[in-house]
């Protein structure tokens, strides 16, 4: 139970729920077990009336003793089904409270993932796959439910009707009390073995969903490259292989849990053979009377259903554990990068790195070495390099979805760490590499940089972008929805979807990560003579394998390998002859056709 102890916090957030879940577990069981005791006396009575009843045959009062022997008979079922309906309330009572805590609890657990999720960083989502972090936050926290709500209730059940039943029973007899209960130490035993054999099932079972997720999510994601390699026959082999694995894994825990039930039966029918034989002996020696056989065998079926019960109840919260231990391991998972403060201090958008090294963390690969540069407030630069040289991590050390190995990235002169971790992100646009739109309408899209934004300045912000005129092509226009990662549309138009979401921030710092790189010269020029025009007062960095001549840089960095070879203007640049030279030389004849 160890896993499942970090849900003490929830239950303890619905204890109303919870506590008043067990008075109505507590009052059902209480008319439950009164039921038996009137069936008692309605049988005791019965048996005593009988002698009574044929000794008077022949005479006129045997009708009348009928009647009023009929009548009682009556009053007493009658009994009986007012306590079961009284009963039935409670219990509908017990499942609207205790099962009704189990879904507010899946709710509030699922947030709370959820938002955990979000605050990990990148490192942590490129160790882990999304079809696993799905699993969890869907499957996982299914099975935990289900120990919150039914396994739960079933299990205060149990403990009560066992209070109120073996209560009963030593009232009446405890010799033919023990009798009865000699089975449930073998139960209990059984239930032990058995239970241990299905958390080690359930882990195997949860991690293998886990593959079958990922393996499907990856499959979707990437359909266009599945279908243009002719890889159908062969993935589903492969997703028909893990599925397999799936079933055996499964079918493994369905034998166990079989053992369960026949288990229980056995037991139950041997305490009721017992009750019969020896309540038998007792009647006969003048102990108890017939009634209390028949007491007793009700009692004995009453735990039927809650003893077999818990095997099941044994199975979900192994399940359950099983499942919690997964979430735990992300949930107790803490990010390095964490906001320092709530102070809300206006960027200035002024930038230094400080010989900045960098190793990412989950390949120990070094992306950076020494990197020095300073950028006034709305000055702009081009980082230009080959692939792999570490542009890229320059966007994500200012972004702060990593922290530097050594060195000091300062904004305005604070240290980068030292910032509202919120407000730097707010107050800068970021244009990724790899565009990633929602499966959600253009508009949406382009006004998640700005949520409250109206439909005016979305199309205003779309013309700045050179997209206007493609949105105005779709179907519905601005209410035209992409599809899953912009499927539907061109990669030129999600990357200038992707570019107006970022202006429409208005933010103090810009950063374009090779954006333009699907996108025609006319649209090109577009784009940057806006950059050049309205957004001249913003700190603009654009990361890129081209030269622009149409804007001009107030300063160029060039990287290979994670270090600085070459830095200056497009004049000094061009002087001395190196990297950014050649560059300029290989792009001059398409920069003359433009």
């Amino acid at each position: 139970m160890k896993h499942l102890r970090y849900l003490n916090r929830y239950i303890w957030r619905y204890k109303w729920h919870f506590l008043i879940g067990i008075v109505f577990v507590a009052a059902s069981n209480y008319f439950r077990v009164l039921q038996p005791r009137i069936i008692r006396n309605g049988l005791d009575l019965v048996v005593e009336n009988v002698g009574l009843y044929n000794t008077t045959s022949g005479f006129q009062v045997q009708g009348a003793l009928y009647e009023s022997l009929a009548g009682t008979l009556m009053l007493f079922g009658l009994t009986v089904l007012v306590l079961a309906l009284i009963m039935g309330a409670f219990m509908y009572f017990m499942r609207q409270t205790i099962i009704v805590m189990s879904r507010l609890v899946e709710r509030d657990l699922r947030n709370d993932i959820f938002a955990h999720y979000e605050t990990l960083p990148l490192a942590f989502y490129k160790k882990n796959n999304t079809g696993d972090l799905m699993a969890r936050v869907s499957e996982d926290v299914s099975k935990v439910r289900m120990y919150l709500g039914p396994a739960v209730m079933y299990a205060i059940n149990l403990v009560a009707l066992f209070i109120f039943v073996i209560y009963s029973m030593i009232s009446v007899s405890p010799t033919l009390t023990l009798y009865a209960l000699i089975p449930l130490p073998i139960l209990s035993l059984s239930i032990y073995y058995v239970s241990t054999i299905i958390n080690k099932k359930s882990e195997k079972i949860q991690a293998q969903l886990s593959v079958l997720n990922s393996t499907s999510q990856e499959v979707y994601s990437g359909i266009r490259v599945v279908k243009s390699y002719a890889r159908e026959i062969p993935m589903l082999r492969f997703f028909s292989g893990q599925a397999d694995k799936y079933k055996e894994e499964s079918m493994s825990l369905v034998r166990t849990e079989s053992f369960f039930h026949p288990l229980m039966m056995v037991l139950i029918g041997i305490s009721t053979i017992s009750v019969i034989y020896i309540g038998g002996l007792q009647v006969a020696a003048g102990n108890i009377t017939p009634g209390n056989i028949a007491e007793f065998v009700i009692y004995v079926n009453m735990l039927t259903w809650p003893v077999t019960a818990v095997g099941w109840v044994a199975s979900i919260i192994q399940r359950a554990a099983a499942s919690q231990k997964r979430i735990n391991e992300f949930l107790f998972t803490k990010s390095d990068i964490t906001n320092p403060t709530d102070e809300i201090k206006e960027i200035q958008g002024e930038i230094s790195f400080n010989n900045v090294n960098f190793t990412y963390p989950d390949t120990g690969i070094t992306a950076l070495r020494n990197v020095d540069f300073h950028l006034a407030p709305g000055e702009k630069m081009a980082i230009i390099g080959k692939t792999g040289s570490g542009k890229t991590t320059i966007a994500d050390l200012i972004t702060r979805m990593y922290d530097v190995t050594d060195g000091e990235i300062n904004i305005d002169g604070r240290d980068i760490r030292t910032h509202n971790l919120d407000y730097l992100r707010h107050r800068t646009g970021y244009v990724p590499q790899d565009v990633f739109l929602f499966s959600d309408t253009v508009a949406g899209n382009i006004a998640f940089g700005k949520p409250d934004a109206s439909l005016e300045e979305i199309k205003k912000y779309a013309r700045h972008a050179a997209v206007y005129e493609d949105i105005m092509g779709l179907p519905e226009q601005f209410e035209t929805t992409v599809g899953e990662r912009g499927v539907t549309l061109s990669g030129g138009q999600k990357q200038r979807i992707s570019i107006a979401r970022a202006f429409i921030k208005d933010p103090d710092i810009i950063i374009l990560d090779d954006c333009l790189s699907a996108v025609d010269t006319d649209t090109e020029t577009k784009i940057l003579g806006f950059l050049q025009g309205h957004l001249k007062e913003k700190t603009t960095i654009i990361i890129t394998h081209r030269i622009y001549s149409l804007l001009n840089f107030d300063k160029i960095i060039v990287l290979d390998e994670g270090r600085i070879i070459e830095a200056g203007t497009h004049e000094e640049l061009l002087q001395s002859k190196g990297y950014y030279f050649e560059l300029y030389e290989a792009q001059k004849p398409e920069q003359e056709e433009v």
